[in-house]
């Protein structure tokens, strides 16, 4: 199989969708690799990296996508990369479909093949190609957070540990899956003063157990996220439902209820956010306010550490990438009901129910 690797074109994103490692393992299982020109270099990774080990540098993109077979991304394709999509194609990447329809309705026109990574599943519930990027992002909104409570940055001037005789900042954490637990892990480590609201009450014990006590867990619902997000300093959502749009769980009013200048960072905002005030930034123009509130709502928070989150990401998406190009993504797919259920689009049909319904619209079960 012909494998391509164009250089993410998204504003601030300098991740790339393979390593040198990666190619050398395509390169011994008898595929080609072509690798756009200056792909890896966002991550620190230099061509001459990628050639020994095999792979083809190519100037141009559109050769790129014009010969791959299957593309290997870390972002969703921007409209000029929809135009060079081909039907039957592989794309490989992070789709996040449930929260952009014109995004869907594009890719569904080329009739491509879209596997999700955000929506590999395994028995357990778990999402192995999401998980690290949510480690990156749930420690990153601390990191960004107490940043921009700072008065240099427009914040309230608050640092996030205190200091002896002063109390520490609140922070506020909705959402307790991998985004959530690290940003946890970070904020209690910086001194903060953490609280944690989800509707599972096993991943709440969970929380309480491995912070020894040191976090205030609470049952999510609409009173406590009302009084929680009124005293919060840092407001964290990290409310993820594999494959969907994100539930809506902060209105507006409670965001106008919230302290001047504190600080909100939408993790969930890849996915449509989980607070009604969010809406999508970019690295170059990362924040906004809202009710004198400071929103912080990038899209893709790990572009902003590029070299961790692409060789974090690449540990676990090639050994499926390898599946794909090995066996073909029909025999891949029915050997595999994890991969499976990272088909979001296929040959023209929405195959995951929950993006079907996010724009009401049909979806069929996949039976390659």
């Amino acid at each position: 199989m012909i494998i391509g690797v164009p250089k993410e074109i998204k504003p601030g994103e300098k991740r790339v969708g393979i390593v040198p490692s990666g190619v050398s393992a395509f390169v011994a299982h008898g595929h080609t690799v072509l690798v756009e020109k200056g792909a890896g270099l966002g991550s620190a990774i230099p061509d001459d990296a990628y050639k020994q080990a095999g792979a083809k540098i190519v100037a141009d993109a559109k050769k790129i996508w014009s010969e791959a077979e299957m593309i290997i991304k870390v972002k969703e394709p921007l409209e000029n990369e929809i135009k060079m999509c081909r039907e039957g194609q592989i794309l490989y990447t992070y789709l996040h479909l449930a929260s952009n329809e014109e995004l869907t309705k594009g890719l569904l026109k080329k009739k491509i093949i879209g596997v999700a990574y955000e929506t590999i599943q395994l028995e357990d519930g778990s999402l192995p190609l999401l998980t690290p990027m949510s480690e990156v992002a749930g420690r990153l909104a601390v990191q960004i957070g107490a940043r921009c409570l700072e008065s240099t940055f427009g914040g309230m001037g608050v640092l996030l540990g205190g200091v002896s005789g002063v109390k520490p900042a609140k922070v506020v954490i909705i959402g307790a899956g991998v985004a959530g637990s690290n940003a946890c892990t970070i904020a209690v480590g910086m001194g903060a003063n953490v609280t944690v609201i989800d509707i599972n009450p096993a991943r709440l014990r969970y929380i309480q157990d491995i912070m020894q006590g040191r976090v205030t867990t609470l049952m999510s619902n609409r009173a406590n996220i009302a009084e929680e997000t009124s005293n919060a300093d840092l407001l964290i959502g990290s409310v993820l439902v594999p494959g969907a749009k994100a539930p809506m769980l902060v209105t507006k009013d409670m965001v106008k209820g919230m302290k001047p200048n504190s600080v909100i960072v939408d993790i969930a905002i890849d996915q449509g956010g989980c607070i009604e005030t969010s809406r999508p930034t970019t690295h170059d123009n990362p924040t906004y306010k809202v009710y004198d509130v400071i929103h912080y709502c990038v899209t893709n928070m790990p572009g902003a550490v590029p070299r961790t989150s692409t060789f974090a990401l690449t540990n676990v998406t090639l050994g499926y990438g390898l599946m794909i190009a090995d066996l073909g993504i029909d025999r891949a797919i029915a050997q595999d009901k994890s991969l499976k259920k990272g088909v979001n689009l296929y040959n023209g049909k929405i195959t995951y129910k929950a993006v079907a319904e996010a724009f009401g619209m049909e979806w069929e079960e996949l039976n390659p």
